[in-house]
């Protein structure tokens, strides 16, 4: 360790060689992004190389963020409670719980992701309110029915109640020979209607180029991608009805949801391709 590097001594039940320190990972790299400290060597590598050929990549990992707890919000104002979100990441507050708690305090989230090192960061995940409840669960988001069958979730939300399923900036981590538009299908016939579906996805519509080269970057160092256009990206809201203002570039939808009126303004200057980022909400009818 070099004094720059994350404390995992006192971490149970995640052992070293369970971190996979020389693979970069994505949610580690993300991480990075976001001007986290929970990453290694591999990690700022990669992130690195991504940067030198997408530099717009910083902007898109915020703006995810960003529209993540815009949309979990809107849900929770909307009256949702039970909330799956997949592909989690390393916590940085204020996580959705957080976010939808200060709506609601009973409502009820599940995290899923299968980086070790989020695991190992899981108990910042886990503080719930008292009148709610979270729970963690280590699995493979390409594995869906094995999520919804899990005790940790079953024993924390009710599946015959609406769910809000998150899947913010994961799909373009699962290229088609991993059935993207299955595991999503399954989800969203697992939760009862009046249900809603969260999406944000990486796309090269805006600048091919440049999101070309960041997905070879992430192939190089082992972490499967696949950008998608917009028609691919509208075929997972399948049946589902779009809330306004419909698919969007993850900056423009809903901006003026948020207290920061910086950030909204900031927004305001970005540009499509600094984004390149999807993004919408669904309900179940």
């Amino acid at each position: 360790m070099d004094g720059n590097e994350p404390a995992i001594a006192a971490i149970p039940e995640v052992g070293l060689e369970d971190l996979r320190l020389g693979r970069p990972h994505s949610a580690r790299m993300y991480d990075f992004f976001l001007g986290g400290k929970d990453n290694y060597e591999a990690d700022r590598k990669a992130a690195i190389q991504a940067l030198t050929v997408y530099p717009g990549i910083i902007t898109l990992a915020r703006e995810n963020r960003s529209f993540m707890h815009r949309a979990v919000r809107t849900l929770a104002e909307a009256g949702i409670r039970q909330f799956l979100d997949i592909g989690t990441g390393i916590p940085t507050s204020p996580n959705l719980h957080e976010v939808v708690q200060s709506v609601a305090p009973e409502c009820r989230v599940v995290y899923v992701d299968n980086d070790p090192l989020v695991l190992a960061h899981a108990q910042a995940l886990l503080d719930s309110s008292p009148e709610g409840r979270t729970a963690y669960l280590r699995a493979d988001g390409t594995d869906p029915k094995s999520i919804l069958s899990a005790p940790e979730l079953t024993s924390t939300l009710d599946l015959t109640r609406p769910v809000a399923l998150s899947l913010c900036a994961v799909l373009h981590f699962m290229p088609d020979d991993r059935d993207p538009y299955g595991v999503v299908k399954t989800l969203v016939d697992a939760v009862p209607s009046g249900s809603a579906l969260t999406i944000s996805h990486a796309t090269p519509d805006f600048d091919p180029v440049a999101t070309a080269k960041a997905v070879e970057i992430y192939r190089a160092s082992g972490t499967p991608a696949q950008v998608r256009t917009r028609a691919e990206v509208e075929r997972f809201f399948a049946g589902l009805d779009l809330v306004e203002p419909g698919l969007e570039v993850a900056h423009r939808w809903r901006p003026y949801e948020s207290s920061a009126r910086l950030h909204v303004l900031a927004r305001e200057t970005m540009t499509d391709a600094e984004v390149s980022l999807l993004a919408g909400v669904a309900f179940k009818p």
